[in-house]
């Protein structure tokens, strides 16, 4: 994996990451990279209040903060940035005011690489939202200071639209530390973590290959 010079990861809810980025994230902080991830909301519609239920609607925001901060200690991250945005309302927020603050996200920290959800193929609302103002803001930016741009794509119809992902990262070397990211939002995550041990201790080939490898679709503007 290329080294970059800095990393921005953004995404609007805590374990986001989680699944198809964090082994990507923690290869990065490895290399010496350092990676800030902006994370919009806390997650607090979420359905999940872990198995058996340990949390209620009241209080699953304090929980998913814990969460995400555990998370990113687990990836090695050092600069959260929790944006404060309300879960499932980011794409009823205006346009300039979310470009705003990834413009200035953008200029403060002169990221080399910016991981986000690909728009239009990314499935929920706020997937898409997000997505779409992180490249309305690159879009901007003259071609030759864009930073390169990562994206997340796991609709139906990503790979009949878009083609097979354009960058796979083989990141077996911090699987240990994906799965600890995974099991650190318990909250979302409780249902699955004896089939994620089972699957692991039985090296079911599909398994293994969905955690070994994260697939990114560059953005071509």
């Amino acid at each position: 994996m290329e080294k970059e010079r800095q990393v921005l990861v953004v995404f609007p809810h805590p374990d986001d990451e989680a699944f198809g980025v964090s082994g990507t994230i923690a290869t990065h902080v490895q290399n010496g990279t350092p990676v800030t991830y902006a994370c919009l909301t806390l997650g607090e519609m979420g359905r999940n209040m872990g198995n058996p239920p340990f949390t209620n609607r009241e209080n699953l925001p304090i929980i998913r903060k814990k969460e995400l901060q555990d998370a990113a200690a687990i990836m090695g991250i050092q600069d959260l940035r929790m944006l404060g945005f309300r879960d499932k309302t980011i794409e009823f927020e205006e346009e300039d005011k979310m470009d705003a603050i990834f413009d200035s996200l953008i200029q403060e920290l002169n990221p080399s690489l910016i991981i986000t959800f690909y728009p239009g193929y990314s499935v929920h609302p706020d997937h898409e939202a997000t997505g779409a103002a992180v490249v309305r803001t690159v879009g901007r930016m003259p071609a030759e200071k864009r930073p390169k741009l990562h994206c997340v794509a796991f609709s139906n119809n990503c790979v009949e639209e878009l083609g097979e992902a354009d960058i796979i990262n083989y990141i077996a070397p911090v699987s240990d530390t994906k799965i600890a990211t995974i099991k650190a939002h318990r909250s979302q995550t409780e249902l699955m973590f004896a089939n994620i041990e089972a699957n692991q201790n039985d090296t079911d080939p599909k398994f293994m290959a969905w955690l070994e490898n994260e697939r990114f679709w560059t953005y071509k503007f």
